[in-house]
Order: structure tokens, then sequence, then C-alpha cells
């Protein structure tokens, strides 16, 4: 059934999820390839990368659209870290950076095991304050996604940073190309999405799941979903554990057990999201040009 809001409803589990009369709207565009949108609560404005424009963008609903970072190396997906700090991945340093307070900003980590990263594409941080982030080859295969260069890894990883002691290690080695990542409301479980079919049509466009032990590690991985069209790029949760994803049509919507609920359709090749608003039901949405917004009747799990 398709409402007359331009969403799809596969399951009757979807219906309390949304507000009869909240439909899609357009906040802004111009952006090359939108990405990595994070939502800042202090002023109701949303920062998202021109990926592929080498900006980073900052949307406010009384200033609109702004570049507030030029060239931005690439920068790809952004977090807010248990300070508040912008981190984000920079596929052109091949790093995680964070903005001090200073508004400079500084590399947290570049290398695993002495040798370079790939180029960092999505993270989140953790509540104890890990950064958990995926480091797929974009950005030095792709002219337009970073500044080129030979990879010094021995494969496309996941990785756990702690900020505090240095520390980092590969907790996820069998993936194609890791992308988006986000943990269940309990961080028991972590989502992983592989989009190696971007590159590769016979690959992989799903998003897999793991078992978090110990706080630390990642195991006994299964594919979750499919996703298709397209590819599940960048994906977030809501507060009872359903995860709205990135496609090339729109936004689906699956339940923890993994059924298919439903599709918010989006007129351009959906990229990523985050929750925000004032309430935190707010879904930000990153297409290939603009970025959208729909109010929804559930929040995420933080609001960013």
């Amino acid at each position: 059934m398709i409402n007359k809001k331009g969403i799809e409803i596969y399951d009757d589990r979807l219906k309390p999820l949304l507000i009869p009369n909240a439909a899609l709207k357009k906040l802004t565009d111009g952006a090359v390839h939108g990405e990595g949108p994070v939502y800042l609560p202090e002023d109701d404005s949303v920062i998202w990368s021109d990926a592929h424009g080498n900006r980073l963008l900052r949307w406010s609903p009384t200033e609109g659209n702004k570049v507030i970072r030029q060239p931005s190396h690439y920068q790809s997906g952004n977090y807010l870290d248990l300070q508040g700090r912008l981190v984000s991945c920079s596929q052109g340093q091949r790093a995680i950076i964070r903005q001090e307070s200073d508004g400079e900003w500084k590399v947290l980590v570049d290398r695993y095991q002495g040798k370079r990263l790939n180029s960092p594409n999505d993270l989140v941080v953790k509540s104890d304050g890990t950064i958990w982030f995926s480091d797929p080859t974009f950005g030095i295969t792709h002219e337009n996604q970073g500044y080129g260069g030979e990879q010094e890894q021995a494969g496309d990883f996941v990785y756990r940073f702690d900020p505090e002691t240095g520390e980092i290690d590969a907790v996820i080695k069998e993936m194609a190309k890791p992308n988006g990542l986000a943990f269940s409301p309990d961080e028991s479980l972590l989502y992983v999405s592989d989009t190696s079919a971007a590159e590769h049509p016979q690959q992989h466009h799903y998003i897999r799941v793991y078992e978090v032990r110990e706080n630390r590690y990642a195991e006994n991985g299964r594919v979750f979903a499919v996703i298709e069209p397209g590819e599940p790029d960048g994906f977030r949760l809501d507060v009872h554990g359903n995860i709205f994803t990135s496609s090339a049509d729109s936004v689906q919507v699956y339940a923890p057990d993994g059924t298919h609920l439903g599709k918010i359709l989006v007129p351009e090749v959906c990229t990523n999201l985050t929750f925000g608003g004032r309430e935190g039901n707010r879904l930000f949405i990153t297409a290939k040009t603009s970025l959208y917004a729909i109010a929804l009747n559930t929040s995420g799990l933080s609001i960013n």
C-alpha cells in the first residue's frame, strides 16, 4: 500500500511509527553528493558532507545552507562524541578527525599497525566513548572521493578506536566494502552495511549484524537484510530497534527481526540519514544533491 504522502507500507508495524499528515520536505540542495548528516541540538541545525564536492555544509532553519569548510579533505561520515565535539571520517586525510573547541581539526588516528588507513567512510560513537568506523578504499580508488594513494592495509576493515588510550583494533575483517554502521539500543549488536555492489554489481548490497562481546569484539556475523534497489550506504536505529536505511529509491524501514516494514520514498538516491529535532523524532535524509526531512512518531536512539 502507498499512502498519499509517498510511503509504502508492507507491514502494519510501520503505521505506529508514522505521523498521518507528515510529508517529506526538501530543506536545501546544491551538493555534488550529500552524506554524513549529524544534528546539532544547540541551534536545531544539521551538519552534512558534500563528500564528492570536498565541502562541509551546515543547514539551519534560520540561516539556510552554508559552506563551513572548504576544502573538507573529502569528509564523509560525521558524529558527535560524548562531549558534543564533531568527529568525522576524512577520506582525503585517511583519518578520523575531531573539531576542537577552538575550531581547529585534529587527527585522532590515521594508522593501524604502523600502516596508513584506507579512507575512513562512516563512524559511530559508543556510550563508552570509543569510535567504531568503517575503512573501505573509496578515497584512494575514486578521484572524487579522496586524494588517491596506495592501499597499505590487508583489507577493508571495521575498527574500534579508543581516543583516550589511542588503542585501535580491527574488529571486522571479512567484509568486502564495509560502510554504514550503528549499534542496537542496548549496544549488544553492531549493524554494518556492505556496499561492494556499487563497484562490482555481483557483490554485496546488504546489512550484516554482529554480536558485541565485552564491549570490544564483534562476532558471529550474519546477513540481516539485503537492500534493493541500490545499496544501504548509511542507516540509523530508533528507540525500538527499528532500522531506517538508505537505498536507491527511499529510506527503507526494517523491524529488529529483519522484517521489511516499508519505505519512505525519496525523489533522489538516498545516501544517509540521522534523527534530530527538538523531540528527536525528525528524520534528516541526505540524498544525491539535497537534504530532506520528515517528522515521525518515533525517536532516534540519539540525536546524532
